[in-house]
């Protein structure tokens, strides 16, 4: 079964700092909602609610609902969401509007399959994540949920870049748009990973004696 999230929305007449906090006091969030050529509207949200939906890595690459009483049901996906620095309790949630015949971009997460199996992984190398997520561009209807990277057939010195990700149709990755074909994961031998390590040890040592 698919996930569905819906988000429980009152109308926030006043905005800034000090009523934000005020808010968060009263477990609520403050939110604003932008896109498809509308004005801006600034929402509070339930605390538990939230927490709740993002609780599931999902929430991030679905189109969500956000329902305010009195008004039509709003399609939207979830643009940013601001944490406290050193508590991470979420203090503030960007959403977009979204339109059937209009791309969006959204961050989907990368799940990974078959590393301990991997060609690589038996010869003892070291699996490196370089991305866990990629931005894409799609209609909304097209937004896949999460994408897969399989990586049974990596050798050791190998790695899968975003050109080899397997999309959905219609489905493309903002990066490669922009000419930039990044690894997302990579396996090394084990004495290479530890170099390149102590190398960056090396480095930040000096930096600090140059700082000094």
């Amino acid at each position: 079964m698919e996930a569905s999230f819906e988000f429980d929305a009152e109308l926030r007449s006043q905005t800034g700092t000090r009523p934000a906090r005020a808010l968060r006091r009263e477990l609520k969030i403050p939110a604003v909602l932008y896109g498809a050529r509308r004005e801006a509207v600034a929402l509070t949200l339930p605390k538990p609610q939230v927490d709740k939906n993002l609780e599931n890595e999902a929430v991030y690459s679905h189109i969500l609902v956000i329902r305010v009483p009195g008004q039509e049901p709003v399609q939207a996906v979830l643009k940013e969401v601001q944490r406290h620095p050193g508590k991470g309790s979420v203090q503030h949630l960007d959403f977009q509007r979204i339109v059937a015949d209009e791309e969006i971009r959204v961050h989907v997460p990368l799940h990974f399959v078959n590393e301990d199996t991997s060609v690589g992984a038996k010869k003892g190398g070291v699996i490196t994540h370089v991305a866990v997520e990629v931005e894409v561009e799609c209609l909304p209807a097209k937004l896949p949920e999460y994408i897969e990277v399989d990586v049974a057939d990596v050798d050791m010195g190998e790695a899968i870049h975003l050109s080899e990700l397997k999309l959905p149709e219609e489905v493309k990755v903002v990066e490669l748009i922009h000419g930039n074909d990044a690894p997302v994961i990579m396996i090394q031998a084990a004495r290479t990973v530890a170099a390149e390590e102590e190398e960056g040890e090396g480095e930040g040592e000096a930096e600090g004696e140059e700082e000094a």
